[in-house]
């Protein structure tokens, strides 16, 4: 990598700031540990653009997402963890230390490197979808679907994940409108029965979202066929996407292990990578939980791991 005026060594860098970079931050700092944490594109990750968190305990009343990561960072904070604005743009995990380039120009060298940038939820790409989220649209049924109890919604998907929200949908809602785009769907067997045995949900085979509709909360959705080019219009709710996460974890392709997917590979029941002194904690390295609290407990086991190896290193 190039070398430029701005480097800094670290003890442990800390690359990402959801639940997990932060509780990484925390437990990192409380062993002084002299964690420095950046932030990345989205501080505070896709707890950022949740509205009310319901289910992370210890807070009885609910508190909202960004609030929430506001808190999680203060406390990093005053752990001791410096915590800064910045992307890591490359990196380089073929030696020791560890290299990673913050924004296209800063170099910063690791003894040591927790990362948590988690995933993103794939959109349709629909401007209706974007002005209309947090208002109704959601990629999140299990966060969001408590709150259109008793109401009609929407879900458009065809994997595994969209077939288990629209059956945990179900058992909230009146109606759920599943929009399936082929004429078939892409999840296993068994949880497409599920579906197709639910008396509350509708499939729309060969179907795609024309629009979400609402001025300030969505009120229906319009589908086309793509067959027949017929529109329908539905009245609901709220409007749940459940094409799939991508894993943000491209700057270490070629580097770590991953799935297919691009999730990264960590050994079971801990959160070491492929590469000694390299851990990664958080929704990039999970594709079935993804939740707030498991993301912080992994942040807590990469803490950890990497206390353990950051002190056998200097005791060797």
């Amino acid at each position: 990598m190039e070398t430029n005026t701005q480097s800094e060594h670290v003890h442990l860098l800390i690359i990402g700031s959801g639940p997990a970079g932060y509780t990484a931050a925390i437990y990192a700092a409380r062993a002084n540990l002299k964690p420095v944490l950046y932030q990345g594109i989205q501080p505070g990750g896709q707890l950022t653009i949740t509205t009310e968190v319901e289910n992370y305990p210890g807070y009885p009343e609910g508190i909202q997402g960004p609030e929430m990561m506001v808190d999680f960072e203060k406390q990093a904070t005053r752990m001791g963890a410096d915590i800064r604005f910045g992307m890591a743009t490359k990196v380089d995990l073929s030696k020791q230390p560890f290299t990673v380039i913050i924004d296209e120009e800063k170099t910063i060298t690791a003894d040591a490197l927790i990362i948590a940038t988690g995933a993103s939820a794939k959109w349709l790409g629909l401007p209706s979808e974007q002005r209309l989220n947090g208002s109704g649209v959601s990629a999140c049924a299990v966060c969001d679907g408590f709150f259109f109890r008793g109401k009609e919604v929407a879900i458009v998907g065809a994997g595994d994940t969209a077939a288990e929200e629209a059956l945990y949908l179900s058992k909230l809602c009146s109606n759920v409108h599943m929009i399936v785009r082929r004429h078939e769907m892409r999840a296993s067997k068994v949880m497409q029965d599920r579906v197709l045995k639910a008396s509350n949900i509708m499939v729309y085979w060969n179907s795609e979202t024309d629009e979400v509709l609402g001025e300030n909360k969505v009120e229906a959705v319009r589908l086309v066929n793509n067959q027949t080019n017929v529109k329908t219009e539905i009245p609901v709710s709220a409007f749940f996407v459940a094409i799939g996460h991508q894993p943000n974890s491209g700057i270490f392709n070629g580097q770590l292990e991953m799935d297919e997917q691009g999730y990264i590979k960590t050994v079971p029941g801990t959160s070491k990578t492929n590469i000694e002194g390299v851990f990664a904690c958080g929704d990039v390295q999970d594709k079935i939980y993804r939740q707030a609290v498991t993301a912080a407990g992994s942040g807590c086991m990469a803490a950890l791991d990497a206390e353990r190896y950051l002190s056998a290193k200097e005791h060797h």
